[in-house]
């Protein structure tokens, strides 16, 4: 499988705004590169093709690994996982009052948060910082 190109991953960058598709960390915010994600994981048949790429932290990567569905909390009903690339965060997921937490409105978006651990005490904190800052949440 042929390596991602330096021009891919900048085109990805642009279009991620510079942030993780799932959690929306945003790369400067975070001091650390952001990782490319395979939507559809490679050891499920993805490749390296740019409408199978999309950027992520190294936290949701490594949660996500081979995961394209994950079970919603809120029904026990297996859903898809949110796809950064084809649908709007704004649709499956919302911020706390407070900004430091994630919370899923669809059942996609609840079984991302769920399967990605997207509301750890170490994230909500870091957000915390952020906000304080008036870094966070991302618009």
């Amino acid at each position: 499988m042929s390596a991602i190109s330096q021009a891919t991953r900048k085109r990805l960058a642009q279009q991620a705004l510079f942030r993780c598709g799932y959690c929306l960390t945003q790369e400067l915010v975070s001091g650390v590169p952001l990782t490319i994600e395979h939507l559809l994981p490679r050891a499920k048949g993805g490749g390296n093709e740019e409408e199978n790429l999309w950027l992520s932290c190294r936290l949701c990567n490594e949660a996500k690994g081979i995961l394209t569905d994950a079970v919603d909390p809120e029904t026990g009903e297996p859903a898809p996982l949110f796809n950064p690339r084809r649908q709007h965060w704004g649709e499956h997921f919302i911020w706390s009052d407070d900004g430091t937490n994630v919370t899923g409105l669809t059942p996609t978006g609840r079984a991302t948060v769920s399967a990605l651990s997207l509301n750890t005490e170490f994230r909500v904190c870091t957000r915390a910082l952020w906000v304080e800052v008036g870094w966070h949440p991302p618009e």
